[in-house]
């Protein structure tokens, strides 16, 4: 029998639709075929109406449940927004990227990325340990007080420096305010390294820089490259929430202060 729509139901809403499944059934349906994912009803509901957008992790098992390929099941997200796929359209993403190599230079080069972010500063990493880049992002997010700031770990932090760092941007902001109309502050870690590999980088509206397998020693990380288009950097910002969607929310004290440190 044909389910009634609305013109406004995105097509991934009328696939749980079309099989009469409520939004509980389709996240049991997704944990089964991940073995666990913490996807939530609000969050898939949230994805349906196009208000989140579904990280490639949650679109493979979306699109296995319901037999229908991602540019059908997500044109409602992606229409009309920069998405990871347009670092190889020809829109200006061609341009060349500059190689950072030196660890002061490539700490130089993230502040600068830190310090120009008006509008959002994505971060993804649990190596971070040098103080004055550390720094440079609290006092960002205590001057900038609109500018929204993902904090994403993959896996627990390395060292203590870090840990203290969460901390002490839990006494920035508050997760849970709304004074400006949005949550400001996200935190989370990705706790399945072998589903979600280890990846770092920092980004903001402008510009980004990515660090890569180091160009001087094995052991070292000290190589980046600089991504200054701002698609580009946009894209990397869109990579961050999507890895927040997905993550393990550690957005209280208690949840960071539960965290291990390897070092």
């Amino acid at each position: 029998m044909e389910v009634p729509t609305s013109p406004a139901e995105s097509p991934l809403r009328l696939a749980r639709r079309h099989r009469n499944w409520t939004l509980e059934r389709v996240v049991n349906e997704i944990d089964s075929y991940l073995g666990g994912s913490g996807v939530t009803a609000s969050l898939l509901s949230a994805w349906e109406r196009g208000t989140r957008r579904t990280s490639a992790r949650y679109r493979a098992a979306l699109c296995a449940i319901y037999g229908q390929p991602p540019e059908t099941l997500f044109a409602h997200q992606d229409q009309g927004r920069a998405t990871l796929a347009l670092v190889d359209a020809d829109q200006g993403l061609m341009n060349p990227a500059q190689v950072v190599c030196g660890f002061e230079h490539l700490q130089a080069a993230m502040v600068r990325v830190v310090g120009l972010a008006m509008a959002s500063l994505a971060i993804v990493g649990s190596r971070s340990r040098d103080l004055a880049y550390l720094a440079t992002i609290e006092e960002v997010l205590r001057m900038q007080r609109r500018l929204v700031h993902w904090r994403v770990l993959v896996g627990p932090p390395h060292r203590q420096v870090l840990k203290d760092h969460l901390v002490r941007l839990l006494d920035l902001r508050d997760p849970a305010d709304r004074t400006y109309g949005m949550q400001t502050l996200h935190l989370g870690m990705m706790e399945d390294q072998v589903r979600e590999p280890e990846r770092f980088f920092v980004a903001s509206e402008s510009q980004a820089v990515v660090t890569i397998p180091s160009l001087t020693a094995a052991s070292n990380f000290d190589t980046g490259i600089l991504l200054a288009h701002p698609l580009q950097a946009r894209a990397l910002v869109e990579h961050a929430k999507q890895l927040y969607a997905g993550s393990a929310k550690l957005e209280t004290l208690t949840a960071i202060e539960a965290l291990p440190v390897l070092r």
